[in-house]
């Protein structure tokens, strides 16, 4: 696919979608979604990180509002249904680690794009914000679903009623984030974080990925079973003979993904 709204690249396995929209905070438009969902599909092929970030001054500004119809017509359950969630699920079932990389603002459905990564970095002067009920809307975009589970109920539900601006530091000590990285180490920081996946046990990565998000589907005595299957395809893997060789020679692991 060729790219209008965003720039994909792969370099030492790891591929970086940088949402390319500058004049309009990146906000999401429907083209946007869509190349969203190939780029990281692509990604998920490709290369053993997957890493979201964006250009400019903002990560992404939520949807554009001027894209297509005006407000009063806009068919959001569709919108949402038909271009969102297939979005969302790409990011959340990729096969390999997601990263999202908060370089500025992320309002609204921009917000919940990044919370739908595996880990999420933000610069200290990046900010979050549950803009909807500002224009009479519920949080979408995967919001009331990440955000009880990341932030808790009384957090979840002030952000999502009052609709403050919520810092990353604030994020990151509510543990709605990963970390709060000071603006001048952040592009370093997390694409060493990023390489460091990139150089890891794929394989394990996405079974770390399925049973943890299962948990919250599953009793304990489901958990277990669910760990016990998976930790046993783990066991059998050749990053697990390579790791357990590194460990036995005292040397770093050279893992393949396998």
């Amino acid at each position: 696919m060729q790219y209008e709204t965003l720039t994909y690249q792969v370099s030492d396995a790891v591929a970086v979608i940088t949402l390319n929209r500058a004049e309009r905070m990146n906000a999401l438009s429907s083209q946007m979604r869509a190349e969203i969902t190939h780029a990281v599909t692509q990604g998920g092929k490709e290369a053993r990180v997957v890493v979201l970030t964006g250009a400019g001054r903002a990560f992404c500004s939520g949807q554009d509002l001027g894209d297509g119809a005006s407000a009063a017509d806009l068919d959001l359950e569709r919108t949402l249904r038909d271009e969102y969630a297939p979005m969302l699920s790409a990011i959340s079932d990729c096969p390999v680690p997601t990263i999202c990389a908060v370089n500025g603002p992320a309002a609204g459905a921009g917000a919940n794009l990044a919370l739908a990564a595996d880990v999420v970095f933000a610069t200290e002067s990046a900010y979050f914000m549950q803009a909807f009920t500002r224009i009479g809307l519920i949080p979408d975009a995967g919001g009331t679903y990440a955000l009880p589970r990341q932030m808790g109920m009384a957090k979840a539900m002030g952000a999502a009623l009052f609709a403050d601006k919520i810092s990353a530091r604030q994020a990151d000590d509510w543990g709605m984030i990963w970390a709060a990285v000071p603006d001048a180490e952040f592009d370093s920081h997390w694409r060493a974080k990023a390489l460091q996946l990139a150089a890891g046990p794929t394989a394990a990565y996405a079974a770390v990925k399925r049973v943890i998000r299962q948990s919250w589907d599953n009793n304990l005595e489901d958990q277990l079973t669910l760990e016990a299957h998976e930790q046993g395809l783990c066991g059998k893997s050749r990053d697990f003979k390579e790791g357990v060789l590194a460990f036995t020679e005292k040397r770093a692991p050279r893992f393949e993904g396998r």
